[in-house]
């Protein structure tokens, strides 16, 4: 299948690394399998076609299959112009072969049969899955005889069923994995499918009831919704499906004696509105429990299903099930991350003359929380302590390590009359006995009124990356001074304080390192990046400043959580700052 005509092999040219569930779903199918992207090479193989073919997955890779692979009766290579092959592949279509040949690394031909379809492959855009086994072929002066449909049947459902492997397992969104679910099956298996739902409460929700009206999936909203409950006892087939007894082919007759539950009620309704003449229902089951169960129904398509339709049921209600069950252990986790993340991250005090805002931005890939901090509370002396810091790592380990810093920091400034870098050091201490985080870097201040309008901070630095100060008028300088080694790192030396008055109108910010470092960047280009964007948002109002400064400087591809405590000082007698 090779691309359009090229000047250098299509194995010396670079190819994506896809993740491992596109090998995962073609290890799942019996007989060879491999993808290729959209210039025709191979980007993944399963491991009987490499027996099939006698290759290594090095001498496949990156290779372009018609090339490599497409051979004539004879063993030559195969024209372009004849190869049926290439022709679907470049038409973007479903296609299918009864005897052609593939070329074995030992020198050998391989007869084979072969199936291809478009494929998806995520990110990395359009592909196409070859599925192929070998057959005895007829001699060359025999006539060539009808195609024999079994096996390509056989090929159909093993691409198939790699399809809703990949498709289904490569998401953790419910919604999403539904919606995938439904256009995989429909209208290829059937022109109705309904899907039902058992909530955490044991209840059930009829999800999706989709048909296909030519080539649009059409919901029928007014089919979906809440379900009475499952009977324990009911013979009827989705009462047994929603056990995980089961699966059932079932036809509008199936209910219409008199109903034993109101799912049966609800089942005659469906058939009623629906027009489906026969459906296949199959327990949707996770590893751990029965989510559901996934109805295919016929009305337009007259051919009714059979029990030999159920596997091919089953095997898809099975991957949609583990699926679901990973999607929903996942949102389970981000709402408690997330309610997690709520407590622990405090609201700003209110101090007269000063403005606080705050901004959390989590890891994009983590679970809504992490060791990125901030804090702000008020002083028995009658200053605001302002903190800002980062436990290693962003989890929720780090996110319970970070909750002890945060209050031990709280439990020492507010008992101890002492100077921000004395605070620090008894946290330090502490860190290293009672507490389970290895290393963590962190900002500790204070902040009181001075004379003249002027502000005073006090600081020091654990490690972390400066405050930056700028002006109201645009002046930006980074607070380098009371700078310390990390918490955690056990030296024992002496940390400095560092001292500077905030001019009337003077904005400051504080930060952890998501904010300003990037892969294939240094810290300088983040650290540059920060204050020029700092510098040009000065005039604005602070919770808009914060805002644009977020979306302007945190890098497009950050891996990790961003914590951004902005303050600003009154700014000086006449017009106001924030216009």
């Amino acid at each position: 299948m090779a691309g359009p005509d090229r000047t250098e092999t299509a194995a010396q040219q670079p190819v994506a690394v896809l993740d491992t569930s596109l090998t995962g779903g073609l290890e799942a199918i019996g007989t060879g399998a491999y993808v290729v992207d959209e210039e025709g090479r191979i980007l993944a193989v399963n491991t009987r076609a490499r027996d099939l073919l006698a290759r290594t997955a090095e001498d496949l890779l990156g290779h372009d299959a018609h090339d490599l692979l497409h051979r004539d009766a004879h063993g030559q290579p195969l024209p372009t112009s004849r190869c049926a092959m290439r022709q679907a592949f470049h038409a973007g279509r479903t296609a299918q072969g009864e005897e052609d040949y593939f070329a074995r690394g030992d020198g050998s031909l391989l007869p084979i049969a072969w199936l291809l379809t478009p494929y998806d492959i995520g990110d990395e855009g359009a592909g196409t899955l070859v599925v192929f086994h070998t057959v005895e072929h007829t001699a060359q002066t025999d006539p060539r005889p009808e195609p024999a449909t079994g096996p390509l049947r056989e090929l159909e459902r093993l691409a198939l069923l790699a399809d809703a492997t990949t498709r289904l397992t490569s998401t953790l969104d419910v919604d999403e994995a539904l919606e995938r679910l439904v256009s995989l099956v429909v209208p290829r298996l059937a022109d109705w499918v309904i899907v039902d739902l058992i909530t955490e409460h044991d209840e059930v929700w009829r999800t999706a009831v989709v048909h296909a009206e030519g080539g649009a999936l059409v919901r029928r909203d007014d089919l979906q919704g809440p379900m009475p409950p499952v009977p324990e006892e009911s013979p009827m087939p989705l009462s047994r499906a929603l056990r995980g007894v089961a699966s059932t082919v079932a036809g509008p007759g199936t209910y219409r004696r008199e109903p034993d539950s109101g799912i049966a009620v609800e089942q005659r309704r469906l058939f009623d509105a629906t027009g489906m003449h026969s459906a296949a229902i199959a327990p949707i089951r996770s590893t751990r429990a029965v989510l559901g169960a996934l109805t295919l129904g016929r009305a337009e398509d007259p051919v009714a299903f059979t029990s030999a339709d159920l596997p091919l049921v089953e095997d898809i209600a099975r991957r949609a099930g583990l699926a679901l069950d990973n999607a929903r252990l996942y949102q389970r986790q981000r709402k408690v991350a997330e309610t997690m993340q709520n407590h622990l991250l405090p609201q700003m005090p209110g101090v007269p003359g000063l403005q606080m805002t705050v901004r959390y931005l989590p890891a994009p890939d983590a679970s809504q929380v992490g060791g990125d901090w901030y804090d702000a509370f008020p002083m028995s002396d009658g200053s605001t302590a302002l903190a800002v810091g980062d436990v290693v790592g962003h989890d929720l380990d780090a996110a319970a390590g970070m909750a002890q810093v945060r209050n031990m920091l709280r439990a020492y400034a507010w008992s101890q009359h002492e100077p921000p870098s004395r605070i620090v050091t008894r946290l330090d201490e502490a860190l290293q006995h009672i507490t389970d985080v290895d290393m963590a870097t962190m900002i500790f201040a204070r902040i009181e009124a001075a004379d003249a309008g002027q502000w005073q901070l006090s600081w020091t630095n654990a490690g972390h990356p400066p405050p930056l100060l700028i002006s109201r008028d645009g002046l930006a300088r980074y607070l380098t001074d009371g700078h310390g080694i990390v918490l955690g790192a056990g030296a024992g030396t002496p940390r400095p304080d560092a001292t500077t008055l905030l001019a009337p109108g003077s904005t400051l910010v504080l930060y952890t390192d998501g904010l300003i470092e990037a892969p294939g960047h240094s810290l300088d280009e983040g650290l540059n990046r920060l204050r020029r964007h700092a510098a040009a948002l000065a005039h604005r109002p602070l919770s808009s400043f914060t805002d644009h400064l977020l979306r302007r400087v945190r890098p497009a591809d950050n891996e990790d959580d961003v914590a951004l405590l902005a303050l600003r000082t009154p700014a000086p007698r006449g017009p106001a700052l924030d216009r």
